[in-house]
């Protein structure tokens, strides 16, 4: 060998190690019960399992939920915050949710946290990428075009990403009730 080391194969987990595993992951990530089962499932595919029983993934998943260390539905209020803070719409936050496998229930407070702050979401977005009345110039047709659909990418409505585009440079359109 060329001076590389070798490393020794790591043994089946056991009930204690997957425990440890999932307590070690909850204290480093703020997390999902299924974030939680799939971080656990593709360690149990690296590693094996020692024992005859069947792993108690989805055990540990709502043990954890149940002692307080995942909740569901505060990660998902915590996510919806954070995405409509960086100009992020309400369809993205939808698909956020969806992928870090938030349940309906859990979600609610999410979508409503998102439908709230629709607005002021659509308004960081277009500062940030200097579109419509954050335009240092009108915008050409390609660029508005361009720029409307950005804007839908991130998740906004196409009625309300209009209301911005089409705006001049500097004119700040109220938000409606």
């Amino acid at each position: 060998m060329t001076g590389q080391t070798r490393k020794k194969p790591r043994p089946p987990l056991d009930g204690e190690s997957l425990e440890q595993l999932a307590l070690f992951y909850v204290g480093r990530y703020a997390t999902t019960r299924a974030k939680l089962r799939s971080y656990l499932a593709r360690k149990l595919r690296e590693r094996g399992w020692a024992e005859e029983s069947a792993p108690p993934v989805e055990t540990l998943a709502e043990k954890f939920a149940e002692l307080g260390y995942i909740d569901d539905a505060a990660f998902a209020s915590s996510r919806a915050a954070s995405l409509g803070r960086r100009g992020y719409g309400e369809r993205r936050v939808e698909q956020a949710l969806y992928a870090a496998g938030i349940e309906e229930a859990d979600g609610a407070e999410a979508r409503e946290i998102a439908a709230d702050q629709a607005w002021n979401a659509a308004l960081a977005f277009v500062r940030k990428r200097r579109f419509g009345p954050y335009a240092s110039e009108p915008l050409d047709p390609d660029r508005k075009r361009k720029a409307l659909a950005a804007m839908i990418r991130a998740g906004h409505p196409y009625e309300l990403a209009r209301k911005f585009i089409d705006r001049e440079p500097g004119d700040i359109p109220e938000q409606e009730d």
